[in-house]
């Protein structure tokens, strides 16, 4: 009777852990946590972003040249209305990261994208140069927030293991829309394409309702330390070291941008390459952008088959050394094989999504957003200074000698900061700093 009473109560501990296991919710499926709808709308939130921020490089000439400016005024206002752009990301970066901090990732996504479709749309009405210039600050203001709050959102949603994944999509998908920037532009006129930006931005809040706010912010929102505490973490010696590092890991990505694709057609002259026939700088942003595409892809499914961030980066640093290499020797080469140069070259310098989503990882939640937007726009800041002194040592050393003297300063620094940096794939992102 004793064994009958034992072999029963075995049989029921059996069944009880059966149920429980089945009552138990199983982990997503990694194809389910991509495209979730979380992921989906930051890809869509910084395929709009990237498409406004490439357009204005795409309709410069055009836009000024209908408002009435020559070639020689369009060069330098071109330049102003540039810097006016970065000076309203900079300024965005650091109020849209705190404010992600410190009222939460999903409200503040609402407001930056409400503001930069507002300010796409009405940047095809302007009329004058003062309009323009008031309308690309605030477009880059509204623009400074999607990439870095997206990243954030995504990372703090998915599993530590799978976020990685997540982070790739928003960036390979958002990347490609500099090259819908091209073709729009390409097939309708400046106006209509900054009409296109704004619509695709207001769209996008219609899907923005239905997304869920993180919960690992929800866990702190009432109380615990504070949050987005930027002049805090400036003043504290080793966060501010991990910040320093973050912006230096993606500078290597705005020198090309800014260098090596924008004075692309400076590059191809006889001055310099002595490219084959006529080069178009908005066909060097698209088969640039293409590259970039592909290479955030990668890049992102690197780093998870490696199970490394720093690795990933490594690689992708040493690619883009080899890349800029290849450019400087293929002199005398045709339009087309030029064209090509620049979309490989976009390859390894498609690292941005691990970039950015290193940058989300260093810190606890009551910083990550803060880190995570402002530091893209601290890189993309740096391109004024690029400029500059691209503009002070190419007269006295030679066009190709000064892109070659600052890339080989930048490169080296970005591969001494990633080797410095702390590995973060593992990491979990459940803590405040």
């Amino acid at each position: 009777m004793k064994k009958m009473n034992a072999r029963f109560s075995s049989l029921h501990k059996i069944d009880s852990f059966a149920e429980n296991r089945s009552l138990q919710p199983t982990a997503p499926k990694l194809h389910q946590q991509i495209f979730n709808l979380v992921v989906i709308v930051a890809a869509l939130g910084y395929f709009v972003d990237i498409y406004d921020l490439i357009l204005f490089s795409i309709v410069r000439v055009q836009s000024l040249k209908d408002l009435g400016l020559t070639d020689a005024q369009a060069t330098g206002t071109g330049i102003n209305l540039l810097n006016m752009q970065m000076f309203g990301m900079l300024l965005g970066g650091i109020l849209w990261g705190i404010l992600g901090d410190k009222k939460g990732r999903l409200s503040v996504l609402f407001i930056t994208i409400l503001l930069y479709s507002a300010a796409n749309i009405a940047n095809g009405m302007v009329q004058n140069i003062g309009q323009y210039y008031v309308l690309r600050f605030l477009a880059g203001v509204g623009l400074a927030g999607e990439l870095g709050l997206g990243i954030t959102l995504v990372s703090e949603v998915m599993s530590k293991e799978k976020r990685g994944y997540g982070t790739t999509m928003v960036s390979a998908i958002g990347i490609a829309g500099a090259v819908a920037g091209y073709f729009v532009a390409h097939y309708t006129n400046w106006r209509v394409a900054y009409y296109v930006g704004g619509g695709l931005g207001l769209l996008l809040l219609l899907l923005r309702v239905s997304i869920y706010e993180s919960g690992m912010f929800a866990r702190i929102k009432a109380g615990g330390p504070r949050k987005g505490d930027f002049l805090g973490m400036l003043r504290n010696r080793r966060q501010l070291g991990k910040l320093i590092q973050c912006v230096l890991i993606g500078i290597p990505v705005w020198f090309v941008i800014g260098i090596i694709i924008t004075f692309s057609k400076e590059f191809a002259s006889p001055k310099g390459l002595n490219i084959q026939g006529p080069v178009d700088n908005a066909m060097a942003v698209m088969y640039h952008y293409i590259g970039a595409s592909v290479g955030a892809l990668l890049t992102g499914l690197l780093s998870q088959r490696l199970r490394s961030r720093k690795k990933a980066l490594l690689v992708a640093l040493t690619g883009l050394c080899i890349g800029l290499a290849v450019f400087f020797l293929c002199r005398n080469v045709q339009v087309f094989t030029f064209y090509m140069v620049l979309l490989l070259l976009g390859i390894p310098n498609g690292y941005w999504s691990v970039f950015v989503t290193n940058a989300a990882e260093q810190f606890g939640t009551n910083l990550r957003a803060t880190v995570a937007t402002t530091t893209p726009n601290f890189v993309r800041g740096t391109t004024l200074l690029l400029t500059s002194a691209f503009a002070a040592t190419k007269g006295s050393l030679g066009l190709l000698p000064s892109a070659i003297l600052i890339g080989s300063v930048v490169m080296l620094t970005a591969i001494l900061a990633t080797l410095a940096s702390e590995e973060s794939f593992h990491k979990d992102l459940d803590y405040t700093e």
